[in-house]
């Protein structure tokens, strides 16, 4: 399975950005799909996950209320609609995708960079 994510940008605080996250190869293999975010000098942070087939989701406490996952099964793409960004909420975004119902995440995309300022 490849992943392809893109919709990273430039944003002023309280703006909004999409991204967005391809899949490509086996995707009959994926069973949810997450996006992670990175900021220099830190840890990997999980942001959201989203199940593929039931559309369950979950997200870190941070960015409830203001980001939105969703997933276009026909597209083989899943979505991270951010609303109400705050320059914390800057780094670089990974989308993944796990096979199975544990929160392990088997494959990974590049990033896009996420910058909002002040």
């Amino acid at each position: 399975v490849q992943l392809q994510a893109s919709g990273g940008g430039l944003v002023q605080a309280g703006g909004s950005l999409r991204l967005s996250c391809a899949a490509s190869g086996r995707t009959s293999r994926t069973y949810g799909m997450g996006w992670f975010r990175q900021v220099p000098g830190k840890e990997r942070e999980f942001v959201a996950d989203i199940v593929l087939a039931g559309g369950s989701t979950s997200y870190i406490d941070s960015v409830k209320g203001r980001f939105t996952i969703s997933k276009d099964n026909a597209k083989n793409t899943v979505y991270l609609q951010m609303n109400g960004l705050k320059p914390e909420d800057s780094a670089v975004y990974y989308c993944a995708a796990r096979r199975g119902w544990e929160m392990k995440y088997d494959y990974w995309g590049q990033g896009t960079q996420v910058t909002v300022s002040s």
